[in-house]
């Protein structure tokens, strides 16, 4: 049987943490200003969610969540489970928010969260990198 190994230069490997920084920083920059923003404009966003059918009572939650989860993203820290949390919240976003798939705008905003959560299950999967809080405990 024949193994194929491959080796990956330092170089190689430090533009790899590097990109996963980078991913990190955005996906978290979405949720840290969508939680900030809706500092600002507290009381139409809980209005509006009450219309769409959700208690506007959870908008703490949300934007904690946001502010938050994105932070633990950026920074690497409790990776795995902002990560999680995240992709939770951004699959169930979509569906009660964006499920209007006959409004290519809603539908576009649908796709764009279900692939933002694949992001964040890749996280989940795989880690934040070396360049994180996690990678630095770890060791």
């Amino acid at each position: 049987m024949t193994t194929l190994t491959t080796t990956t230069p330092a170089s190689a490997a430090g533009a790899g943490a590097l990109l996963d920084l980078a991913g990190r920083a955005g996906l978290a920059a979405i949720f840290v200003t969508s939680g900030l923003q809706k500092l600002g404009s507290y009381a139409g966003t809980a209005a509006w969610m009450d219309a769409s059918g959700v208690p506007g009572a959870l908008l703490p939650a949300v934007i904690a969540l946001e502010v938050l989860g994105g932070l633990a993203i950026f920074l690497g820290f409790q990776t795995r489970r902002a990560a999680l949390a995240l992709a939770g919240f951004t699959a169930v976003a979509a569906l009660l928010f964006h499920a209007d798939l006959a409004d290519p705008v809603q539908a576009i905003m649908f796709w764009k969260n279900i692939a933002i959560a694949g992001g964040f299950l890749l996280l989940a999967a795989n880690g934040p990198g070396r360049l994180s809080i996690d990678a630095r405990r770890a060791r």
